[in-house]
């Protein structure tokens, strides 16, 4: 309540002057000069804000829970029903909407304490804009909405920014699918291609050893005239006519300018060879990338087709059991920063709780015994990880008897090949995994 009026009458003291009056300070309600400004509640918000906050702020698992865990009428294979049925929800203070903000409040406790530094409105907006335009969305989105500081007029710029976003975010899904099906034909021009450099290589191949027999022949030549200068130069001693001399001074400067020649020629046959050698190089370099390739699109293309056949996988022997990895934690040590969300999803359609560690190149490798020793299984790409946090784990792998495997590959169809050959029990040490898994899902 606020406090009642009360009218400012000037006081007139004695001990003043005539003319000098002492004008009361207006007594204030101390209660409401105490009591703070609050964090709005979910249920305070209006239905533009509740929207995104349920879409944005849960990720589909999540909402889930909440459904089976309240009873929500709407299927929990319809997860757009379920979105709907969520906002209607925390539309009233209920067990549902205080148990949602609870968690929201712990799940993004860091992004209200960045946003606790925001005095303003116009400071939350600020505040807001700088992590939209770094993609810190959900978070922010949550601290911003519910601050204590901002706006409605603020809550309408960010929804409207939301709105735009989920336009972005539909034409960039568009713009990649266009992207995958242009790299898709780029790969089959370059076998195309790839196949046409190895006959180009094949051809060039044949025609260096045909060069290189003829460099043989020359140098065998090269030796032969070699034996004859020296029985020249032993005849040259002997003779002392002038004639006879000048005849054999013209003939050894003919056979010294075809020994340089030949030198000539046999330093161009080194060089042929050289050139066959770096051919042959090539050649089995690009073998190798091929195999590669070939290798990580098949184990991809498997790890896609048994998630959509999993349903006739009666029918299919050869689809892949994952479900020895189902509920267990893995830990990646290395791999691109850039693909980790790649990585958890994979990770998440097979039901693996997947934990990461860099490397060592911004977490410390301090964390990593404390990681491995609570995962079920480590796998690490080799040729993406520091020396040191290699060895680290491979030590605490063997120490723990964690099951780990280590593979070659930085992609996204590497790691999901990782997962399926740790889920069939190929490691790389303890290659009793099925075991060590099963432990680890008892437990």
């Amino acid at each position: 309540m606020n406090a009642p009026f009360l009218p400012i009458l000037p006081i007139v003291d004695p001990l003043l002057a005539d003319n000098q009056i002492l004008t009361p300070i207006p007594q204030l309600n101390t209660e409401t000069e105490l009591s703070p400004i609050k964090r709005s509640k979910i249920w305070e918000l209006k239905e533009a804000n509740r929207c995104p906050i349920v879409g944005t702020c849960l990720s589909k698992d999540e909402l889930i829970r909440f459904a089976r865990r309240f009873h929500f009428e709407a299927s929990i294979t319809d997860v757009f029903l379920l979105h709907v049925e969520a906002v209607n929800c925390v539309a009233t203070r209920n067990p549902a909407s205080e148990a949602i903000q609870k968690y929201l409040d712990s799940k993004y406790q860091t992004a209200l304490t960045r946003f606790e530094s925001a005095k303003t409105d116009a400071a939350v907006f600020d505040l807001w804009k700088k992590c939209f335009v770094q993609g810190e969305i959900a978070g922010a989105l949550w601290a911003a909405l519910t601050h204590k500081r901002i706006s409605d007029d603020t809550r309408g710029k960010i929804y409207a920014d939301m709105h735009m976003h989920s336009h972005h975010m539909g034409a960039n899904q568009a713009a990649d699918t266009r992207r995958l099906a242009q790299l898709e034909k780029e790969y089959a021009e370059l076998e195309t291609a790839m196949e046409l450099q190895k006959q180009h290589h094949s051809r060039i191949e044949a025609k260096l050893r045909l060069r290189f027999q003829e460099a043989l022949a020359e140098s065998e030549h090269l030796r032969h005239n070699q034996k004859e200068i020296v029985a020249l130069k032993a005849r040259l001693s002997a003779i002392e006519s002038g004639k006879t001399m000048t005849e054999m001074g013209q003939r050894l400067m003919k056979l010294s300018m075809e020994n340089e020649r030949l030198k000539s020629v046999a330093h161009q046959a080194d060089n042929l060879d050289q050139l066959l050698q770096d051919a042959h190089n090539q050649i089995a370099a690009l073998i190798d990338e091929c195999k590669v390739l070939t290798t990580e699109r098949d184990a991809l293309e498997r790890f896609l087709l048994s998630d959509n056949s999993c349903k006739d996988s009666c029918n299919h022997p050869n689809t892949h059991d994952t479900s020895q990895l189902k509920d267990c934690c893995v830990v990646c040590v290395g791999g691109r920063i850039a693909q980790l969300p790649q990585y958890r999803m994979l990770a998440e359609q097979m039901g693996i709780r997947l934990t990461h560690h860099d490397g060592g190149q911004q977490h410390a490798l301090s964390r990593l015994p404390e990681m491995i020793n609570s995962a079920d299984a480590v796998i690490c790409p080799t040729d993406c990880v520091s020396h040191a946090a290699y060895y680290q784990l491979k030590r605490l792998c063997k120490r723990h008897g964690k099951p780990c495997l280590l593979f070659k590959g930085k992609g996204v169809a590497s790691f999901a090949s990782a997962l399926i050959r740790l889920s069939l029990g190929q490691v790389s040490l303890n290659a009793d995994t099925r075991e060590l898994l099963a432990e680890g899902i008892s437990k």
